[in-house]
């Protein structure tokens, strides 16, 4: 009888001890991760940087023998860089893919139209490349932003213009989500000088149209102009600029794409100041800089894919941190509590009301076909 007593007491042990409830993209062996940004179109350098960095990641965790024994499956989807499509990607990966949760998005208007997709089905968004505030402030609990934001972009380029005597300063930029988020960033930082926006240019995403937005800065005879956009529109904006006698000095922030707008923009974009969020990826004294290039063998590290770099490396961190038994929830419990992680040069703190890890900005200035850093313009 007594064995009858070991079973029972066996039954009520495994009746009683919690049992852990996978999310979706969980099996003992596999993490299911998905990406869905532009792969095609002329914003698609963006797309392929990021994912070229978080897949280099990937592998070399996959090689190691993954995440507490689970090895990473990315999907990835393309949005063209539209909304809508967007959208219906997410819900496919979520729906069909049943992915854990995703990771490296691209651009304003693409992220904005899928944050209420994300909250409504509760999966991690993690590593936006994008800086707009509408994906800060208020918290979305599900997204997780690790860069800088286009507020602290444009700030520190605006204090840049203004101290070395710029004052009048005109705002050309894409005529959505994107572009009104760094018109915003911006005249917020004239008006903490005392200062307002001179003038207004737009163009339409996904086109290279710019002839009328370049009429309506010029007209204003600015001092300097700021930029906002992808790197085609805009390296055919400064050609059109240089040709037309407009050589003020122009700014632009980190998501056009660096590497990309300076090969496409040839001669006409020398001189233009680009903020950055992340190291240069020239720099390999710096530790995630050298280990990034080492990881994507033999491609050339830039601004786009060391971001992508750094952002996977942040979400392995916090996988790993999450345990065996990480689940949607705990994932963004562990983000939340992470203070000062140094990733190698590149500093992360989260909070429950401040789902941005890094506040980093860096000025650059295109010289001889390269970024070169700069801390002022006079």
């Amino acid at each position: 009888m007594a064995h009858i007593g070991v079973v029972v007491a066996a039954v009520m042990i495994f009746l009683l001890t919690p049992v852990f409830a996978a999310d979706p993209g969980i099996t003992d062996t596999g993490l299911k991760i998905g990406m869905v940004n532009v792969q095609t179109g002329s914003a698609s350098g963006l797309g392929k940087g990021m994912a070229a960095g978080i897949r280099a990641v990937f592998d070399e965790v996959n090689t190691k023998g993954g995440i507490n024994g689970r090895k990473i499956d990315l999907v990835v989807g393309d949005d063209g860089y539209e909304p809508n499509k967007a959208v219906d990607e997410t819900l496919r990966l979520i729906e069909s893919e049943k992915i854990f949760a995703f990771i490296g998005f691209v651009g304003t208007p693409t992220g904005n139209a899928i944050k209420p997709v994300l909250a409504e089905y509760k999966v991690p968004g993690i590593g936006f490349f994008t800086g707009a505030m509408s994906l800060r402030s208020p918290v979305t609990r599900e997204i997780i932003n690790i860069r800088a934001s286009y507020d602290d972009e444009a700030d520190r380029f605006v204090g840049a213009f203004v101290d070395a005597g710029l004052r009048k300063i005109a705002v050309f930029y894409q005529d959505d989500s994107f572009g009104t988020a760094v018109l915003s960033g911006t005249g917020k930082a004239l008006k903490k000088r005392g200062l307002e926006v001179a003038a207004k240019g737009t163009f339409q995403r996904n086109t290279v149209a710019v002839e009328s937005g370049l009429a309506a800065v010029s007209a204003a005879n600015p001092d300097a102009l700021v930029l906002v956009g992808p790197y085609a529109p805009l390296a055919v904006f400064v050609q059109k600029a240089r040709q037309s006698g407009l050589n003020v000095p122009m700014a632009t922030v980190s998501f056009v794409g660096t590497d990309s707008f300076i090969s496409a923009a040839g001669a006409a974009g020398e001189g233009v100041i680009i903020s950055q969020v992340v190291p240069s990826p020239h720099d390999p004294s710096v530790k995630v800089v050298a280990e990034c290039a080492a990881l994507l063998k033999g491609e050339k590290l830039g601004y786009v894919n060391l971001e992508g770099c750094i952002t996977a490396k942040a979400m392995v961190l916090a996988l790993e941190r999450a345990g065996k038994e990480v689940t949607r929830e705990r994932l963004i419990e562990i983000f939340e509590g992470m203070k000062g992680v140094d990733l190698g040069g590149v500093s992360l703190t989260f909070g429950a009301d401040d789902h941005q890890g890094s506040d980093s900005v860096f000025l650059t200035r295109v010289q001889g076909g390269k970024a070169a850093p700069v801390t002022g313009l006079k």
